[in-house]
C-alpha cells in the first residue's frame, strides 16, 4: 500500500491520538466490513484506504470482514472480486478473512441473552403491520400486541424459527426499547428474521434465521476485538442501537466513528443506482470502464496509486459534501505521465503524402519512450513517404491561433522532418479532403532548420504502410449533471456520448504490447491495452483519461 498514508491531521486521527494518550497498552484495530452483495466502488476505496492506513499509521491491524448476514443477495463472486480488488489498490489484511457467518453461533447465543435479559421477543405480526405500528418522524410508534410475551415462550419461539419450524416471514425476533423513542431505529427494531431460500454462499442450510446487520455488526466488532469501528454517516443514527446492543449484552465494546461518505460528481456511488444501470443496460456490466467500480477503473486503466493518492487527497471529514472527478483524473495522470510509455497513434486519419520524399523508401527514427523517466530507453519507429496524420491537424481556411498545417505553412513531424503543404485532393462527392500532399526539407532530420527559421507546430504520425489498425474506445462522463445522485429520475441524465469507438492507426511497436499495458498516445491522452477483447482480429484500447483536462472550470 501507498507509504503516503493519512499525513494530515484529521479528526479521526485525533480521537485515536487520544485513546492511546489514555491508554498506553492500546492495540489499534480497525476492520473493513463490506458486504459481498456487488462490486467495490471508489467510495468504498475511500473507506478502505482510511480503515487500512490507519492501522497501518498506528502499528495495528485491520481485518477484512465480509458482513453476510443476508443469502437473497449475497454470492461467493462478490466475495472474490473484494478481494481481488482490495489486493489490487495493495491492502493487507489480518489474516484470516472473517465472516459475520463464522460468528452466527455467538450471534444465536447473544440474542437468547436478550431475550432472557427481557430485552427482546417474538413478534408474529407482518412486516407491513410493523412499519404501521413503528409510528413516524411526529408520531410516536405502537407497542406489538406480542411485546410482552413470556420469556419461557420467545425462548421457544426463536427455536422453532432456528429449526426451521416457522415460515419465512411468520414472525421476526425484535429488540425491547421504546416504542416512542425520537430515534426510529430504536423502536423495538428486527434483530433476527428467517430466510430460508436461498442457501447461505458458506454455512448453505445449516441455518433459517439470520441476523439483520445492525445486531450483527456491532457484536461481530466485539468477539473480533476492534478498537475503532469507522463507518460512513448514514451509519451515525444507528450508533445508539450499536451501543444499546453492546451495552446490553455486556461485552467489549469498541467504539463507533463516523465519517462522510465520497460523492463524486458526473456519477452515481449508490450500489442500487449502479445495479439498475447494469440491469436497464445501460452500461455492458459492472467493469464497464465508464463505471465508478475498481473493477472498471481497472480495467480503464486507472492505476491503484493514483486511486489511494486521489483517497489521501480528499481527506477525512464530517459533512458531506461532492468531490470533482476531475481530481481524480488529476491523480490518474500525474501517475501515468510518470510510468506510462509513449507511442504515436492517429486515431482520426487523413492520409499525408510527401511528393519529394523517394517512393518504396522506410527509414528508422528514434523515439524516446518516456521523457520523465531515462531508464525507459527508446525504440524505432518506420517512416515512408505516406502517413496518417490527424484530420484535426489540418485546416484549409484556418481561423485564430491555428499553429498546424495549413497550405503554404511548415510543421515539424515529430522525430521526423519539417514539411510544407502544398495542396489537397477532395472527395468529388462529399468534398471531404482524402488526401494532404506536402513536401519535405530532406536538411531537417530531427525536426531541425538548419537555417534557424522557427517552426511553431508539431504534429504526430504514423507510416501508412507499416501502422497497426485498432479500436479505440474513448470514455466521457457517464451522467451529463455534476450531482445525477441527487436526482430522482437520474436515467434521465445518462450521457448517451459516454462512449464513442474509433478505428485508431497505431505505430508497429503496438504488437508486442502485453495486455492490460499503459500507454501515452502522444497528443492524445492516455491508453491501455483491454484484457481478453478484441474486434475482427485488432487490439482494443481504452482510454484511461485524456492528456489534460480541457474542461471550463465552474
Amino acid at each position: 500500500m501507498n507509504d503516503s498514508i493519512l499525513q494530515t491531521s484529521n479528526f479521526i486521527k485525533d480521537i485515536i491520538e487520544k485513546d492511546k494518550t489514555n491508554n498506553h497498552d492500546l492495540t489499534i484495530m480497525t476492520r473493513f466490513p463490506p458486504e459481498p452483495n456487488g462490486y467495490l466502488h471508489i467510495g468504498h476505496a475511500k473507506s478502505a484506504y482510511i480503515n487500512f492506513s490507519l492501522a497501518k499509521e498506528n502499528s495495528g491491524t485491520c481485518n477484512l470482514r465480509f458482513d453476510d448476514t443476508n443469502p437473497t443477495k449475497e454470492n461467493q463472486i462478490f466475495v472474490n472480486s473484494i478481494k481481488d480488488d482490495l489486493a489490487w489498490l495493495g491492502f493487507k489484511w489480518e489474516k484470516p478473512t472473517r465472516y459475520a457467518s463464522d460468528y452466527f453461533d455467538q450471534l444465536y447465543d447473544f440474542a437468547k441473552t436478550l431475550i432472557f435479559s427481557g430485552d427482546a421477543y417474538v413478534c408474529d405480526l407482518t412486516p407491513e403491520e410493523i412499519r404501521t405500528f413503528r409510528g413516524t418522524l411526529t408520531k410516536p410508534g405502537t407497542d406489538s400486541p406480542y411485546r410482552n410475551r413470556e420469556v419461557s415462550e420467545n425462548i421457544e419461539l426463536f427455536e422453532q424459527m432456528k429449526n426451521g419450524c416457522s415460515d419465512e416471514g411468520a414472525r421476526v425476533l425484535r429488540a425491547k426499547i421504546d416504542m416512542s423513542s425520537g430515534n426510529l431505529n430504536l423502536r423495538d427494531p428486527v434483530i433476527y428474521r428467517i430466510i430460508k431460500t436461498p442457501e447461505h454462499h458458506r454455512t448453505k442450510n445449516k441455518w433459517h434465521i439470520y441476523p439483520t446487520y445492525d445486531f450483527a455488526h456491532g457484536q461481530a466488532d466485539s468477539i473480533e476485538g476492534v478498537t475503532h469501528s469507522i463507518c460512513t454517516l448514514e451509519f451515525e443514527d444507528h450508533k445508539p442501537l450499536y451501543d444499546w446492543l453492546l451495552e446490553k449484552l455486556k461485552i467489549h465494546h469498541p467504539q463507533q466513528i463516523e465519517f462522510a461518505r465520497l460523492n463524486l460528481s458526473f456519477t452515481v456511488l449508490s450500489k442500487r443506482k449502479l445495479a439498475n444501470l447494469v440491469s436497464e443496460k445501460y452500461v455492458t456490466g459492472w467493469d464497464d470502464p465508464r463505471m465508478p467500480t475498481l473493477a472498471a477503473l481497472r480495467r480503464r486503466g486507472y492505476p491503484p496509486v493514483a486511486i489511494l493518492n486521489f483517497c489521501a487527497e480528499i481527506g477525512v471529514a464530517k459533512r458531506e459534501n461532492t468531490i470533482d472527478i476531475s481530481l481524480l483524473e488529476h491523480h490518474v495522470r500525474k501517475e501515468l505521465n510518470q510510468t506510462a510509455s509513449r507511442i504515436l497513434g492517429v486515431i482520426d486519419p487523413v492520409k499525408l503524402i510527401i511528393d519529394n520524399y523517394p517512393e518504396n523508401t522506410t527509414e528508422t527514427f528514434e523515439a524516446i519512450n518516456n521523457p520523465e523517466n531515462s531508464k525507459a530507453g527508446t525504440r524505432k519507429i518506420p517512416f515512408s513517404r505516406e502517413l496518417f496524420i490527424e484530420k484535426s491537424d489540418f485546416m484549409e481556411n484556418p481561423t485564430g491561433k491555428f499553429f498546424r498545417l495549413t497550405i503554404g505553412s511548415e510543421v515539424r513531424l515529430k522525430y521526423a522532418y519539417i514539411i510544407k503543404c502544398t495542396n489537397v485532393i477532395k472527395d468529388p462527392k462529399s468534398g471531404e479532403i482524402v488526401e494532404i500532399h506536402c513536401t519535405y526539407d530532406p536538411l531537417s532530420k530531427g525536426g531541425i532548420a538548419t537555417d534557424g527559421r522557427k517552426i511553431k507546430g508539431t504534429l504526430h504520425w504514423v507510416s501508412a504502410s507499416d501502422s497497426i489498425p485498432a479500436e479505440i474506445k474513448i470514455y466521457d462522463r457517464l451522467f451529463t449533471i455534476e450531482k445525477p445522485e441527487t436526482e430522482t429520475d437520474y436515467l434521465k441524465y445518462f450521457n448517451n456520448d459516454s462512449l464513442i469507438t474509433k478505428t485508431a492507426q497505431l505505430e508497429p511497436s503496438i504488437i508486442s504490447t502485453k495486455e492490460g499495458s499503459n500507454y501515452q498516445f502522444e497528443r492524445i491522452g492516455y491508453f491501455i491495452l483491454e484484457k481478453g477483447y478484441s474486434s475482427k482480429n485488432i487490439p482494443v484500447f481504452n482510454q484511461t483519461v485524456s492528456l489534460r483536462d480541457s474542461r471550463k472550470k465552474t
